[in-house]
């Protein structure tokens, strides 16, 4: 496949992103529901998801487009210790479920990021979640996997192909925090 090919494909994915919107102002409107209460947004993945846990994240502590102040949200991937902690002793599927139960609170909302929609870490945290009155919602790819049936919204972009997958998710998310930055301290 040619550059011009792989451009092709990008460019068809984002133009089906837009039969989702519905989907993303639900998002949105949730984040904002918990953040006007004074709770956070966690987010958590794995591997490239990770990163964009931690990337979202920080739009959103420290800025997005305006020089504002921050808003409450963290990524479960980033406390090294926790992480290798909790996986040595309870196991890798545990590492998001005990950090949810330390750290979240009813109201708050938790974003899992994954491709697949099966990482077996989010789903366990995404049950936990649920019992502790917290909103969960999946950035998955097509299908929408396991999380697609356990969340409260799941935001399942047109394809099954992990690089495609990733550059939507992190584009929602933009389209994410600029809603929510606009709606908190647009003037």
């Amino acid at each position: 496949m040619n550059t011009e090919q792989h451009l092709d494909i990008i460019v068809e994915n984002f133009s089906k992103l837009k039969n989702l919107s519905p989907c993303i102002e639900a998002i949105a409107r949730a984040w904002i529901a918990s953040l006007e209460q004074g709770n956070k947004i966690m987010f958590c993945g794995n591997g490239g998801s990770a990163a964009d846990s931690q990337h979202l994240a920080a739009e959103l502590v420290g800025r997005y487009k305006i020089n504002r102040a921050a808003l409450p949200a963290m990524s479960l991937t980033v406390d090294t210790s926790a992480l290798t902690a909790i996986g040595n002793d309870f196991g890798y599927d545990q590492v998001f479920i005990r950090q949810v139960e330390g750290l979240g609170k009813a109201g708050d909302c938790l974003v899992g990021i994954s491709t697949s929609g099966n990482s077996q870490n989010i789903v366990n945290a995404f049950q936990k979640a649920k019992e502790m009155g917290i909103k969960t919602i999946a950035f998955t790819g097509e299908g929408g996997g396991k999380m697609k049936e356990i969340a409260d919204i799941c935001l399942n972009v047109p394809s099954n192909i992990t690089n495609n997958i990733q550059e939507m998710h992190i584009a929602c998310g933009h389209i994410l925090c600029d809603i929510v930055e606009k709606h908190f301290f647009a003037k």
